[in-house]
């Protein structure tokens, strides 16, 4: 039996989105971890802010216990309000975050499997991402789905996958 299940996002997870907006910001080890108030800059908050908007789409990983522990979203930005891997108008940008405690342990694959095969079912044909390169679980993940580095933008690498 699974220890979760993944169910589409709605209105009512979005404190959740905001925690795990929080939990995606990469800290090498030994550095200071961010300010939780940094999730409230634009720069950040454009990802969750006003969720269920047009193009929105989600999955949260739920604990057999009702508890939250991971969410994968995609999202469209455009030339005047760009994410970190922003790429086009028409590729939506990839998030990703899982509680601490449970990575590494396939949850992420399995989100990730759940969103590829509905944005292939609605006819999306790229999705984008941006993360940091000493992430290397994260980096791993991404390349098994045939993600592949397009770019850089300040400290994190642009990734895009064909939706196949």
């Amino acid at each position: 039996m699974s220890l979760y299940t993944i169910k589409p996002i709605t209105e009512q997870d979005e404190p959740f989105l905001w925690d795990m907006l929080y939990e995606s910001l990469y800290v090498r080890e030994g550095e200071e971890p961010f300010s939780r108030e940094v999730i409230k800059e634009s720069f950040l908050s454009k990802y969750v802010e006003n969720w269920g908007r047009d193009g929105d789409l989600g999955y949260i990983a739920v604990g057999n216990t009702g508890q939250s522990l991971g969410s994968v979203t995609i999202r469209y930005f455009n030339e005047n309000n760009k994410g970190f891997g922003y790429l086009s108008d028409d590729v939506p940008e990839l998030g990703m975050a899982l509680v601490k405690g449970y990575r590494g342990q396939g949850m992420g694959t399995a989100l990730l499997t759940r969103l590829f095969e509905e944005m292939k079912r609605i006819g999306i044909k790229r999705v984008s991402l941006s993360v940091d390169p000493n992430n290397l679980p994260a980096v791993t993940l991404y390349q098994r789905f045939g993600f592949q580095e397009v770019g850089m933008v300040d400290t994190s690498i642009t990734m895009v996958a064909d939706i196949g």
